[in-house]
């Protein structure tokens, strides 16, 4: 409510209101007309104790706000104490400096995530000192195996995955992965393949061993003398130059399938295999560690033994690459750094390995399962006291077909 106000006696025309008689205001006068005085005792002295009607009204609080009269701009009205426009939001210039941000993220990131992951990379088979190679071809030959190593596992882990506890290494599965223009090419080395033993050097003495035209079980050679004399082996019995080596143990292989949340796959037709710990019904199904690895591993529960292993283990291991490569994996950092520790921590490569080399492999892999490529055994003409013999003139046709990286036209067993 309004404070009464005491008023005075009226005041004659031409005369100050609120104070004593003075000379009126001119009415259209060049300056600004004299205020009127409001603490004489008869008007609005707040301090007289008279009232304080005035009280925030010439700052202009009366009618709210803040502003005069409660006035609130919008971005395109004239700020009254101001007395001019606000400026707008300069949208083009916020949008350029948020990308300016994320590009630099990014960049910072990918660059950190290389070298994190080239740190990582377990580059220990030194293929120079393979002697007496032959010339390499068109494309790029990669030597991919599977050791039976038990490295880093406990006993109840070998327990669990059915591996035994056996000493040393010895190869599971070799595959060439040839990568090239014509399609790429996965074929698959049975371990019981019949070769002979050429000249090599030994990776730990040096010295020179000449060649005595034995034979053995390839897997046998890895067993010998490791890495070197595997490659050394194959491009002395097929004429194809290895570019690189890649390799895996048995935890790092279940490691990385459960990383990836486990590999869907289509099982044909059921099988049970008490030595692998196998036991699969036929149709799709997510396999994950433990599974996946019996799978790959099995061999006692078909009639062709070693040989429908391999073609399960390529089928696997398309499936994997398949899964690392999708958008799932790839763009979700909580799936793609497990994914690739867990993959890095496992692999053991040849010295002149990089990462783009890596990453290719896995591509053409994924590219094999996805009908772009050719999977296939080596070709088998028959056994000798259990050594699987290799075809002599489908494998020199299959070798001059990815030396000059042709199509592939040799089918295998």
């Amino acid at each position: 409510m309004m404070r009464q106000v005491r008023r005075g006696p009226a005041v004659p025309p031409g005369q100050r209101s609120y104070g004593n008689p003075g000379p009126a205001a001119p009415p259209y006068a060049a300056g600004v007309p004299q205020q009127p005085s409001y603490d004489d005792g008869q008007g609005y002295d707040e301090g007289a104790g008279h009232g304080d009607y005035d009280s925030g009204y010439n700052t202009g609080q009366v009618y709210g706000g803040g502003r005069r009269g409660g006035f609130v701009p919008n971005d395109n009205d004239p700020d009254p104490e101001l007395g001019q426009y606000r400026p707008r939001p300069n949208w083009r210039r916020r949008i350029k400096w948020i990308t300016i941000t994320l590009v630099t993220v990014l960049v910072v990131t990918s660059v950190a995530t290389y070298f994190w992951a080239d740190s990582k990379l377990r580059r220990e088979v030194d293929l120079s000192q393979v002697i007496d190679r032959p010339a390499s071809g068109s494309g790029t030959n990669y030597l991919i195996v599977g050791s039976d190593s038990r490295e880093g596992m406990s006993k109840a882990d070998e327990q669990k995955l059915h591996t035994g506890s056996a000493q040393g290494k010895r190869t599971d599965s070799m595959m060439i992965l040839h990568v090239g223009d014509n399609g790429d090419t996965l074929v698959s080395l049975p371990r019981d393949s019949n070769v002979t033993v050429p000249s090599y050097k030994g990776s730990t003495s040096g010295k020179v061993y000449p060649a005595r035209g034995r034979q053995e079980k390839l897997n046998a050679t890895y067993a010998e003398d490791g890495p070197t004399l595997l490659v050394r082996t194959i491009e002395a019995n097929t004429g194809l130059h290895i570019d690189h080596y890649v390799e895996i143990g048995f935890q790092g292989f279940a490691n990385i399938v459960d990383a990836v949340g486990g590999v869907d796959i289509n099982i044909d037709k059921g099988f049970k295999d008490k030595w692998s710990g196998a036991d699969f019904k036929a149709g799709e199904q997510t396999l994950n560690g433990q599974q996946a690895l019996a799978f790959v591993r099995t061999r006692h529960a078909f009639a062709a033994s070693d040989l429908q292993r391999t073609k399960n283990q390529q089928k696997f291991l398309s499936a994997l690459a398949h899964q690392v490569a999708t958008p799932s994996t790839i763009l979700n950092p909580f799936t793609f750094y497990p994914v690739m520790g867990a993959g890095l921590d496992s692999l053991i490569v040849d010295k002149d390995m990089s990462l783009w080399d890596l990453a290719s492999m896995f591509w053409a892999m994924k590219g094999v399962q996805g009908g772009g490529g050719t999977s296939l055994n080596m070709p088998i003409s028959g056994s000798t006291g259990g050594n699987l013999v290799w075809d002599k003139a489908k494998v020199k046709t299959l070798v001059d077909e990815l030396n000059n990286d042709q199509k592939v036209t040799v089918s295998g067993n």
